[in-house]
């Protein structure tokens, strides 16, 4: 799963911020992320994605490691291929018992990850697969993208071949593997080569 010492082909396009919502349902199925790994959740969230910890304290309620419900931030330890889910708070009596930190959580021991000993993570880049859901995919999904996600090429490829002509009459400006394309559809939305992978960044 590993990126390192690869050239990615990428994709940029410029768009109003209220255009940038049609991209949401990656943030939700989940995207990758070229990231610091052999580290605390915690410790990714703030030191390496610049979430502050305010943020992480008030907002971000729900945190899953592989599909396991997280209660301490700084044992649960980032792998290379690491699946992170960040939620806020969710409704209901599942979402109370998913929530980190609460008494509730005890009804939920055996599905709750573990306590890890981060000696087998090599501390160094690698790639995660994030996953953000409800209020977040707005107040974080942006400045994710803007940075740059990686998206399986196929999923991006069969996105894009179903924008209607406003889609691409809102791109302002497209980049195609760091090359200016001008405003509007490309002529050319085919990546050859092997990677599996296209580094998408949708700019203001």
């Amino acid at each position: 799963m590993t990126l390192k010492n690869q050239t990615e082909p990428s994709l940029s396009l410029s768009m109003a911020p209220d255009q940038v919502s049609v991209f949401f349902p990656f943030l939700q199925s989940g995207f990758m992320l070229k990231t610091r790994v052999g580290c605390s959740v915690k410790t990714l969230l703030c030191e390496h994605l610049g979430i502050s910890p305010e943020y992480l304290e008030d907002r971000i309620q729900t945190i899953f490691v592989n599909g396991k419900p997280v209660d301490d931030m700084d044992s649960a330890i980032i792998r290379e291929g690491t699946v992170l889910a960040l939620s806020a708070a969710m409704p209901g009596l599942v979402g109370a018992t998913l929530r980190r930190g609460v008494h509730l959580a005890a009804f939920r021991s055996t599905l709750t990850h573990q306590k890890e000993d981060g000696a087998d993570a090599p501390d160094g880049e690698g790639i995660i697969v994030m996953k953000l859901f409800n209020l977040l995919i707005r107040e974080l999904g942006p400045a994710f993208l803007e940075t740059g996600v990686w998206i399986k090429k196929d999923d991006l490829k069969d996105f894009l071949s179903r924008q209607p002509d406003g889609f691409w009459a809102g791109c302002k400006a497209v980049g195609k593997d760091g090359k200016e394309t001008g405003a509007g559809k490309p002529p050319d939305l085919d990546w050859s080569g092997e990677s599996e992978r296209i580094l998408l960044k949708i700019l203001p």
